[in-house]
């Protein structure tokens, strides 16, 4: 078990060599043909490598760094498929630039009161960092949370005219009905299918060039993730008639805020599925018998998190000194939970608010600007000794 957890732990080779540094791997192939107990080791160890050791390279979430200056050729880690798509779509490299700022928001936002809290890094073609290199619950979300943002950006970027391969949902059309009665379709239905068709064949062409682990998690991560947009599609409608009697109606479907995709995701992160491969590799089975089966909708991963309490950088954990904590709050970002029990420092700062606030006919408010100190908690950094055990 712990040789196996060892073999999960490495992170920075594609592949490395489970025997002597600098072996081919034409020649380690090789070996597995070689009768002997130690030549079936050997073999059993390169194939959990192959299968499991995950990876974590430049990304197309880079694109929302680059911003208007979207060049394909300049954008690392595309692969070609990619890389065609950029080429082809530029506008939509636009809009997938545009919602990549919005999904890491939302991320950034669910995880506000956390000790990871879906920090970047600036100038890194990876973005998030080594934190992703696990293959944990954390990557889970990210992957679904993105997939989900291309989705949304390029449905609203379709809705709005500014797409030239797609616009309003061609299939809403005629009359149709709903609890209410009969309706008329019009105004512009948000094209849903488009967004996810583009969605797929662009952020699932990276995993789709290798057969591991890791990229069968991903796939079915980012699926969750674009069906989790579907899944908030609403009806809305207009009424026509004397006085508001809606005796007619025009209706379109179109997306909810982003906030309930986000939120969706989130409660399917708090009950992500621990999963290994199955035997055949095509699939998932569960890693702890009795526990509940993934279905296509739950978010899955292989690997526990770390706790996120210190800083290091193999990890890619930022750890949590200097964050603010709740003093009084019992939950996640609360000073105990937050800080790890490592305690937290006390700063009393003066700040502006408005109040004293009225009415003034007509038509605005007036407020007075008032000073008041309030206390900011930290959580202090740790001992140095403890520090260094962890980088």
């Amino acid at each position: 078990m712990l040789g196996l957890n060892r073999i999960l732990s490495l992170r920075s080779d594609r592949i490395r060599s489970c025997g002597s540094p600098g072996v081919k791997l034409s020649s380690q192939l090789s070996s597995c043909h070689r009768p002997g107990a130690s030549s079936r080791i050997y073999c059993a160890c390169l194939l959990l490598l192959l299968l499991v050791t995950p990876r974590v390279d430049s990304s197309w979430w880079y694109i929302g760094a680059l911003g208007a200056r979207v060049i394909c050729n300049n954008i690392p880690g595309l692969v070609n498929k990619q890389r065609q798509l950029c080429q082809r779509h530029p506008d939509i490299m636009q809009a997938i630039g545009e919602g990549t700022k919005d999904w890491i928001r939302e991320c950034q936002h669910q995880f506000r009161h956390h000790r990871w809290n879906c920090s970047t890094l600036d100038r890194d073609h990876t973005v998030f960092g080594r934190v992703l290199l696990r293959s944990s619950r954390e990557a889970a979300f990210v992957y679904a949370i993105s997939s989900a943002g291309v989705v949304y950006a390029l449905t609203r970027a379709c809705s709005q005219g500014e797409l030239k391969t797609c616009n309003c949902d061609p299939q809403k059309r005629g009359r149709s009905s709903d609890e209410r009665g009969e309706f008329d379709w019009g105004g512009c239905s948000d094209n849903i299918h488009y967004g996810i068709k583009f969605a797929k064949a662009f952020i699932d062409a990276k995993e789709r060039t290798v057969r591991d682990a890791r990229a069968l998690m991903n796939l079915h991560n980012n699926r969750c993730g674009r069906t989790a947009v579907k899944r908030f599609m609403k009806l809305e409608c207009k009424c026509h008639g004397v006085s508001g009697s809606c005796t007619l109606r025009t209706c379109w479907m179109a997306m909810s805020d982003f906030r309930k995709t986000g939120d969706y995701l989130r409660r399917k992160y708090n009950g992500a599925i621990e999963v290994t491969m199955n035997q055949d590799g095509t699939g998932f089975a569960e890693a702890h018998k009795g526990f509940t089966k993934a279905t296509k909708n739950d978010l899955v991963y292989f690997e526990n998190s770390p706790d996120y309490c210190l800083q290091d950088k193999a990890a890619g954990s930022l750890g949590t000194a200097g964050r603010v904590c709740n003093k009084t709050s019992r939950g996640t970002d609360g000073c105990e939970v937050m800080c790890c029990g490592r305690g937290y420092d006390t700063t009393r700062v003066k700040q502006i608010t408005k109040c004293e606030c009225k009415f003034k006919w007509c038509c605005a408010v007036e407020c007075k600007d008032c000073e008041e100190a309030v206390d900011i908690h930290t959580c202090k950094a740790p001992k140095r000794a403890e520090w260094l055990d962890q980088t």
